[in-house]
């Protein structure tokens, strides 16, 4: 695949400010025009980009995490087979019988409709600032002048300090008091959310073959994102994308989708389709847990499409490390695909340069380290390369 990455220029910064006034004063609430049934040009992505509702299914293993956790030796090993073989090909699985509420799951699709239908200027009390990751957007305007996203978004950090209540506090304090039960249920499945991503990151460390509590303890201070994202239908979806080609650039990925199908990964050059299934969560590597394995587990590149008949609603919970943890595979891993592939590296710095200076496609890793390779030759005057 060729999919051009590009640092954005000081003129492409000034387009975008310019669009971004341009369509606050226009106070645009739907995407097409007036009647619905234009897109406008920032919206089209070039024909290689587009996508397609007609793919195949990849068919990826569905985890019992009920019979991983009861510790019979023979499930132990089943699941984390099967994850070694998903994340070595794709970096994507299924969880099933993960213990988290799906009444609560309903009550955050529920918030998502009541949020996502509410009149633009009550979302924009939330508005996400430029180089901030919290808050309302709406298809990124104001950061990004063409290849927009079909698609709203509300973010909202979750940290996992006991009795923490950052997002519950972000959504009463942007928003107003009146959508105090969205923040106590955000609050509420950041938490299941956060307890979920534990156990999936003991069946990593197994699945890698270093200890259970590897991976666990590095990310029991997480300080993570909640994502709730509203695709609008299009009368046009042929020519747009939900969300462009890119892999996550944090650690751990958990989705849950509504009903609607969107969801497409690149395997080998291919493209397929991850339909949702009841009662389950999509579970992805992110570019931050790639850089801890050292390159043994991929960050595939996904992307999400739209349709014309209905709306596509999805929950996407990002696990992060702590802002202090310094990215480093351990050296167990190294020596497993050896060389040291990746810089140390913390998850701000990272976050700073997809937020500020590039946008995340299919090569943000990639970009990442050489990034971060000449800011640290600024700093120090020398050439440097990966520790060894």
């Amino acid at each position: 695949m060729a999919f051009n990455c590009k640092m954005a220029t000081k003129s492409s910064l000034s387009a975008h400010l310019n669009l971004n006034q341009e369509m606050k004063r226009e106070r645009r609430e739907t995407f097409g025009g007036s009647d619905g049934s234009m897109v406008p040009e920032y919206f089209i992505w070039p024909d290689e980009f587009k996508g397609s509702q007609l793919l195949p299914e990849l068919h990826v293993p569905h985890i019992d995490l009920n019979k991983f956790l009861s510790g019979d030796e023979s499930d132990v090993e089943e699941a984390t087979r099967l994850v070694d073989e998903a994340c070595r090909e794709h970096g994507f699985f299924v969880v099933v019988n993960h213990g988290v509420d799906m009444e609560l799951m309903k009550g955050v699709h529920e918030c998502i409709d009541e949020f996502f239908t509410m009149p633009l200027d009550v979302k924009q009390r939330a508005q996400r600032k430029v180089g901030e990751n919290y808050g309302y957007t709406n298809s990124f305007f104001g950061r990004f002048a063409s290849k927009l996203p079909w698609k709203e978004t509300f973010s909202l950090r979750c940290v996992a300090a006991q009795n923490s209540s950052t997002a519950r506090d972000y959504v009463i304090d942007t928003l107003g008091s009146t959508f105090s039960h969205h923040g106590k249920v955000y609050q509420e499945c950041g938490k299941a959310l956060n307890d979920l991503g534990m156990k999936i990151l003991e069946i990593l460390g197994l699945s890698l073959g270093v200890s259970r509590e590897y991976f666990k303890n590095f990310y029991e201070d997480n300080d993570s994102i909640l994502r709730l994202n509203y695709y609008p239908p299009c009368e046009k979806p042929e020519v747009v994308l939900g969300t462009g080609p890119h892999t996550d650039p944090t650690s751990v990925t958990i989705l849950h989708q509504d009903h609607v199908s969107g969801l497409q990964v690149c395997v080998n050059d291919q493209w397929y389709s991850i339909p949702p299934t009841p009662d389950s969560f999509v579970v992805n590597i992110g570019d931050t847990f790639t850089s801890l394995t050292n390159g043994i587990y991929k960050s595939c590149v996904h992307r999400a499409v739209v349709n014309c008949k209905e709306a596509r609603k999805s929950m996407a919970f990002f696990i992060c490390p702590a802002h202090d943890k310094v990215v480093r595979a351990p050296e167990e891993l190294v020596e497993k695909n050896p060389p040291r592939k990746y810089p140390d590296y913390t998850w701000p710095m990272l976050l700073e340069m997809t937020q500020k200076h590039y946008r995340a496609d299919c090569n943000t890793l990639e970009a990442f380290t050489t990034w971060i390779q000449k800011e640290k030759l600024l700093d120090t005057g020398c050439t440097i390369t990966p520790s060894a």
